[in-house]
């Protein structure tokens, strides 16, 4: 036999494309060629197949050897083909049945003593597999929890090539020393994560560890917050240094639910391919939060990179809050690529290598200062900012980018009342029950629908699927025919007013909840209470 095929996939962004390794062996002069478009990573695993198999205690074939990766037109990059090159041309070589791996799906690096290290990506790459047919699939040892999400799928982690090879050919399988033994160094855990993000990822974890209790005051913003959550409505808090903008956004993944199954794996997939999934954390279940230094680049914010493209903090925060604190100190380029995602929930980057499409559907949290100084506005003043200063300043948050932004509040500055502690405050675990109620009246609303929150209702679906209260929009009405707000302001007040609804209980909004969700939006107060749940 001197022809053998095996499957492995190449990650597309956060997509994969399943891919058939074949190797042919010819009499000829001992040559080692590998076809259909590997980027330099791939090109060199020529060099690591072949030390990892002659280190493994098996014999390199001397013929004339060509692996080609089908379809040729894809780019493949990475080294996570190195497992399937290498079973390829031990099974050309007629060292392993043919047929073991013919419906096999290989994915991992080899090292040159054979041991199988772990890639990044496999939960997507195994998403790929279980969708193109395969139900058996081989990971390195370190990745295989995360493999064994997909279900359906029957996964095997192996250690190093000998192993497999003895699985595949039924024999006793030699016992391989552990590399992340308690008191050992751990060479493996480096090809998880990406250099400068394995400490600092995307703030994992921070939601359910900040209760909203901490926060002084600003009863307003904190409804706001409940309502963000609830409806998935992106927000802008301005207000002075010190007001407390920063804690009310860290709080707010502590009062969304918790993923469900399908959410969760989306999540663990793109941030397994980042590499910034956490050490022990397999799937991320809880909604991501990622708050990026106002100097992130475009490709750091939307995704991109050279080669193909890859995910940016757009893509990281899906499902999950994407927080921008000092805003107005972003480049406007930067700020303004924010747009498509805010609608379409998802990013199209165009390279010269391809095109990617990565998922983006998270809850924007903007947060500025009224001016440079940070004091206009104040009632102690203080502001030595000139008028056209200010303007100018504000003006870096442009309005096509603040017309996709459903809630406008002021973080008014904290009294010394307030800091004393006077009043209770509601926690974080109170605010989430009356969230997760008013998610379950969309979820239900919405039965039969694409959608699962409010937020993600097309405005046309919005005004005529679902009728209100007689003569509710009669103020939104006139505030459009004046021209402070636009059309899709006007679908977007009809969308918070359905959430401050579910919020309250109501079937339907009326004309107060319809008054309270222009209120949030365009900061004019008509004598709309706060519902008690938020107030003082």
């Amino acid at each position: 036999m001197v022809f053998a095929r095996t499957g492995s996939v190449a990650l597309v962004g956060v997509e994969g494309v399943v891919v058939e390794v074949q190797a042919d062996l010819e009499p000829g002069v001992a040559a080692f060629t590998l076809v259909g478009l590997p980027d330099k990573s791939l090109f060199e695993s020529r060099d690591r197949v072949r030390a990892a198999l002659v280190n493994s205690g098996e014999t390199w074939p001397q013929k004339k050897l060509t692996v080609g990766l089908s379809p040729a037109s894809v780019p493949k990059s990475g080294s996570g083909f190195d497992l399937a090159v290498a079973c390829a041309v031990l099974a050309a070589a007629e060292r392993i049945d043919p047929a073991a791996i013919a419906d096999l799906m290989l994915i991992g690096e080899l090292g040159l003593d054979g041991r199988v290290r772990p890639v990044r990506g496999v939960l997507p790459a195994v998403l790929a597999a279980a969708d193109a047919g395969y139900r058996q699939v081989v990971v390195p040892e370190r990745t295989a929890a995360e493999a064994s999400l997909v279900p359906g799928v029957s996964v095997l982690g192996v250690r190093t090539l000998r192993q497999l090879i003895a699985v595949l050919n039924d024999e006793p399988v030699p016992d391989e020393p552990r590399d992340d033994e308690e008191g050992r160094p751990d060479p493996l855990g480096a090809a998880l994560t990406v250099p400068g993000l394995a400490a600092a990822g995307p703030g994992r974890d921070i939601g359910p560890a900040l209760d909203l209790a901490d926060v002084a005051g600003q009863h307003t913003a904190r409804h706001a917050l409940e309502i963000a959550a609830a409806g998935g409505h992106h927000l802008h808090l301005c207000g002075p240094p010190g007001a407390g903008k920063t804690m009310l956004a860290e709080r707010l993944p502590g009062l969304l639910p918790p993923l469900s199954a399908k959410e969760a794996l989306e999540v663990t997939a793109i941030h397994s391919v980042a590499g910034v999934l956490p050490p022990g954390k397999p799937l991320i279940d809880t909604p991501p939060y990622y708050a990026p230094h106002h100097s992130a680049t475009m490709p750091a914010l939307v995704g991109g990179g050279s080669g193909l493209p890859r995910p940016g903090a757009c893509s990281l925060a899906h499902n999950g809050v994407l927080f921008l604190d000092e805003a107005p100190e972003f480049p406007s380029r930067v700020l303004e690529a924010l747009r498509q995602p805010l609608e379409s929930g998802h990013v199209v980057v165009a390279r010269a290598a391809g095109v990617m499409r990565l998922p983006a559907r998270f809850l924007l949290v903007l947060a500025s200062n009224p001016c440079p100084c940070g004091r206009h506005g104040m009632a102690a003043g203080g502001c030595d900012c000139t008028p056209s200063a200010v303007r100018r300043y504000q003006g870096r948050l442009s309005g096509p980018l603040m017309d996709r932004v459903d809630l406008r509040v002021t973080a008014e500055a904290v009294s010394r009342a307030q800091l004393a502690g006077a009043g209770r405050q509601e926690s974080s675990a109170e605010v989430a029950v009356r969230v997760r109620e008013a998610r379950d009246r969309a979820a239900a609303r919405y039965r039969e629908l694409p959608w699962h929150t409010n937020s993600q209702v097309p405005g046309h679906e919005l005004r005529t699927r679902w009728q209100l209260a007689p003569g509710a929009l009669r103020d939104v009405e006139r505030e459009m025919e004046r021209g402070l707000l636009t059309a899709r302001g006007l679908d977007r007040v009809l969308r918070v007013a359905w959430t401050v609804a579910d919020l309250a209980g109501h079937d339907r909004p009326d004309a107060d909840d319809l008054a309270h969700a222009l209120h949030l939006r365009t900061g004019v107060h008509r004598g709309v209470p706060v519902p008690a749940g938020s107030a003082p």
